[in-house]
């Protein structure tokens, strides 16, 4: 009887040893029952409230090396501005927040577009949450310099990844975007104006950046700062929808500074997904639910064009595949006619799609139905 004890031990860490099984949708109790790339959570909003396996890790398309604007890329909003992020100012912070990880776990999980609010705040450059382009104590979070480090550090330690830095710009401070980038070590990575295709022409493929290493893009909102500083302005390369509630519901309007979707006059199109006010419970269901109808609406709403970067509040939310798996269909279907890029087989015709235990889809084209059966 002195050996059940022992027995039952050792069969309990032997499971313990045992790869995790469970898939997508699949119920869980801790994270330990879910497979890589996947996390146990639910979705109240939708009314999914027993815990189940979420992912929160994307899949790079890149092993096919087509022009940079082919692609679908993930990108967060306000990515710096992490729910406990603790105060560096000493001041208790009083604004919103988007994200719930740090930068650097963004980039682990498969973001690679960041978008960063900066601010000259205490003789320095800030990212801050803030309004009426002032940064405050109580607003602020951290130097940038900080998050810039984590970048250069993901670039150098993933030397096939590309990122792309949209800058909301509210610094006045003379060159002061140019120092701060050649403080962190990230101007070895830039891509230069001066390459950057312009009248609607393919971008450079992504083997090519690679091989150059421009992995490295980055758009402001300033104009000026492309003549001082060398730094591209936004819409000059890039349509974009309306940010906030516009941008969640309706016809998918352009925002102003851009022109409109369906014009041809850049190649890059960022879209905008993500509610005026962020509420960290709700946003499992916008990125389940409401995100896949608005893709379908922008597409269309840009004269069927693939938004290259999907921006959102609280990436990982969903009721299980979310954001993850609208990017997945984008790049699977628009890169090689499958319904997910889980699929596409580098070197074979398009539409010869290997079997993911989901139905594929065998067109090589969206036929404006990027999202649709």
């Amino acid at each position: 009887m002195a050996a059940l004890p022992f027995l039952l031990a050792l069969h309990i860490a032997l499971l313990l040893l045992l790869p995790c099984s469970c898939q997508v949708g699949d119920s869980c109790s801790s994270a330990r029952d879910c497979g890589a790339g996947l996390y146990c959570g639910n979705c109240a909003a939708t009314g999914k409230t027993r815990p189940s396996c979420i992912r929160d890790l994307a899949i790079q398309p890149t092993s096919i090396g087509l022009p940079f604007n082919r692609y679908s890329w993930l990108v967060t909003h306000n990515s710096f501005s992490i729910v406990g992020e603790p105060s560096h100012t000493g001041v208790e912070r009083v604004t919103f927040y988007n994200q719930e990880d740090t930068v650097t776990n963004q980039l682990r999980n498969g973001v690679r577009g960041l978008m960063l609010d900066m601010y000259d705040f205490n003789d320095d450059i800030w990212l801050c949450h803030s309004l009426q382009g002032q940064c405050y104590n109580f607003t602020a979070f951290q130097p940038a310099i900080d998050t810039l480090k984590e970048v250069e550090a993901f670039l150098s330690e993933n030397p096939t990844e590309i990122i792309t830095i949209f800058i909301e710009d509210y610094v006045h401070s003379p060159m002061g975007l140019s120092k701060l980038f050649t403080a962190a070590d990230l101007t070895k990575y830039w891509y230069p104006i001066s390459e950057m295709p312009t009248g609607g022409k393919d971008w450079p493929s992504v083997t090519d950046m690679v091989a150059k290493n421009h992995r490295l893009l980055v758009f402001t909102s300033d104009a000026s700062k492309e003549a001082s500083e060398g730094i591209a302005y936004q819409w000059s390369y890039l349509l974009e929808n309306e940010s906030g509630d516009p941008g969640i519901t309706g016809s998918c309007p352009n925002r102003k500074e851009s022109q409109s979707l369906n014009s041809r006059s850049a190649s890059l199109f960022l879209q905008n997904y993500f509610p005026t006010i962020p509420v960290e419970n709700e946003a499992c269901k916008e990125n389940s639910v409401g995100l896949p109808q608005m893709v379908q609406t922008c597409y269309a709403a840009a004269g069927n064009r693939i938004p290259n970067f999907i921006a959102v509040n609280y990436y990982m939310r969903s009721d299980g595949g979310g954001v993850f798996d609208v990017q997945d269909r984008i790049n699977g279907l628009t890169l090689c006619g499958c319904n997910t890029i889980a699929a596409c087989q580098a070197g074979t015709p398009a539409s010869a799609c290997k079997d993911t235990g989901a139905p594929n889809r065998n067109t090589s084209s969206v036929n404006g139905n990027i999202l649709k059966d």
